[in-house]
């Protein structure tokens, strides 16, 4: 493994949050959330008790993408604000002990960015991959005088920056070397991007797509050289800066120089199976061959953790001390942990296992106070990808309290960025604050038994008692956590006591563990267990 600068030492105590800008609070009243809706939010996040926030794209876009196709890397886009806008958010954030990372779209940018606009022009410019003649197979044809096609790298709209191919093909002559004029330059933009938001302020970067950079490399050897190379300029440059990465193969991506790297419902040979067989499927899959998979946080009881433990296990084992794997409750693209009409009770019993893992937590806005996943969405900045992704579902604005905008917006509704919730008794942050049995409030215990117990936290022992259910493990040798996601009372013998440190519908006694349906604990061990 290569030796770089060890992570910064906040990043072991990182709960994050991560903020979708469009919808989390709009302060202008045009239907759209900003920076300064998110700034007026902060008290919120600092009452939840997370310390980093990670910003979904916020860059000058066409928003075909949503923001992840960029026109601009070095200014924001207006509907959220300015460039100062943005820095006092930073700045606010900090004086609450809030980091704020970005997103780093490093793997291709929109084709309305003045690189593509010049590139497709200029048959000597080579920032993209160009094949010079026809279209061969996955290429656009040339919008502009070049001759040929371009490569895309997810929507035609996003061409591939080119940083090269891993292996040559003299039948494909737009393939080349990685030490290449437009490979490096590129390499080198990604430093002045990096260097100018993180010179503002911001803490660091979530790289979008991270694996995509070098074309036809197996095993990503070449990708991971890239970052590595990335990684030891920040190092020396900003060396209290991190990276964490949308790749979902930490044993491959944290060796490579991310910090972090996030399990993924994709990623890797295993195709995300660790999240899929712990989180339910819901509505927002991306494969129709995920559907008959059991997860363990389903109410029958048919799944297991048992998938998630060894992948963890593997990817613990080869990050070793050089970095973390963090989990996120939900994501952008993906289901809500509400996502189904039973889902909702499982809700405390899967944030008390997210925060008591040896993992980095993720919390996706919403996710804290149990909003839905809400399916059937029209599309909305390629939001839709087919009849199984619909990843609108899952962006829908927040709900501050239960005015006719939720407090997300003094708009019209027809004006909002994506619908409310139309469900009725749809959850609130007002509502939930007010309510000291609400899940908000339990979150909020759980994180401050996180930040108050390092033994809870990412660099604690965990040993596994039972993989199944319930799922029952052991903290820093002398905290013991049962999980039930199922409907059903479960028991497994334990021979043992302890003091109750948050649980609901879990006992201890008589040498058993008893857990009512979706029940959790928490409980400090006595000494002499």
């Amino acid at each position: 493994m290569t030796t770089f600068r060890p992570a910064p030492a906040w990043l072991a105590d990182a709960v994050f949050y991560q903020i979708y800008p469009q919808s989390f609070a709009d302060s202008n009243g045009d239907g759209i959330g900003d920076f300064n809706g998110i700034t007026e939010h902060l008290d919120h996040l600092v009452r939840l008790g997370v310390n980093t926030v990670w910003l979904n794209p916020c860059f000058v876009s066409p928003f075909r993408d949503a923001g992840y196709d960029v026109a601009d890397y070095l200014n924001v886009a207006p509907r959220y604000g300015s460039n100062d806008d943005l820095a006092r958010l930073v700045d606010e954030a900090g004086r609450r002990g809030i980091r704020v990372l970005l997103d780093l779209v490093a793997g291709h940018t929109s084709d309305e960015h003045p690189w593509f606009r010049a590139s497709m022009d200029d048959p000597d410019d080579h920032r993209y991959i160009w094949a010079s003649e026809g279209c061969p197979q996955g290429f656009v044809p040339s919008p502009g005088t070049r001759p040929g096609a371009y490569l895309p790298n997810f929507f035609d709209s996003q061409p591939a920056l080119n940083f090269g191919y891993a292996r040559d093909d003299p039948a494909e002559p737009w393939r080349q070397p990685v030490d290449s004029a437009g490979p490096r330059a590129n390499r080198e933009a990604l430093r002045t991007v990096m260097d100018h938001w993180l010179r503002l302020g911001v803490s660091g970067f979530r790289v979008d797509m991270a694996s995509s950079l070098v074309k036809d490399d197996p095993g990503k050897v070449e990708t991971a050289r890239v970052w590595t190379e990335l990684r030891h300029w920040l190092d020396g440059a900003h060396p209290e800066a991190v990276l964490l990465s949308e790749w979902g193969e930490p044993e491959v991506s944290v060796p490579a120089g991310f910090h972090a790297d996030f399990f993924l419902q994709f990623g890797g040979p295993a195709d995300g199976l660790a999240l899929r067989s712990l989180w339910s499927n819901g509505e927002g899959t991306v494969n129709e061959a995920w559907d008959p998979l059991d997860c363990f946080f389903d109410a029958s009881g048919k799944g297991s953790p048992r998938p998630f433990v060894e992948a963890w296990r593997k990817a613990a084992a080869a990050v070793g001390d050089a970095g973390f794997v963090a989990l996120p409750t939900a994501n952008h693209d993906f289901s809500r942990l509400n996502c189904g009409p039973r889902t909702a009770e499982q809700l405390p019993a899967a944030f008390a296992f997210q925060l008591t893992w040896p993992t980095l937590p993720a919390i996706y806005y919403g996710d804290e106070i149990g909003m839905r996943y809400v399916p059937d969405l029209p599309d909305k900045e390629g939001s839709v990808l087919g009849p199984r992704y619909n990843r609108a579902g899952s962006r829908t604005p927040m709900q501050w309290d239960d005015g006719p905008g939720a407090g997300f917006s003094s708009a019209p509704a027809d004006r909002f960025y994506l619908p409310l919730d139309p469900s009725p008794g749809r959850p609130s942050v007002a509502d939930q604050r007010a309510d000291d049995t609400s899940l908000l409030h339990l979150v909020r215990r759980l994180i401050a038994l996180r930040t108050s117990t390092p033994e809870l936290g990412s660099g604690g022992s965990v040993e596994v008692l039972h993989s199944g259910h319930p799922f029952v493990y052991v903290r820093g040798g002398r905290y013991l956590v049962v999980v039930n996601p199922g409907r059903d009372e479960v028991r497994w013998p334990f021979e043992g006591n302890g003091g109750v440190l948050e649980a609901s519908g879990v006992v201890l006694g008589n040498g058993t563990v008893k857990a009512r349906g979706f029940g959790f604990g928490i409980f400090a061990l006595d000494r002499d267990h």
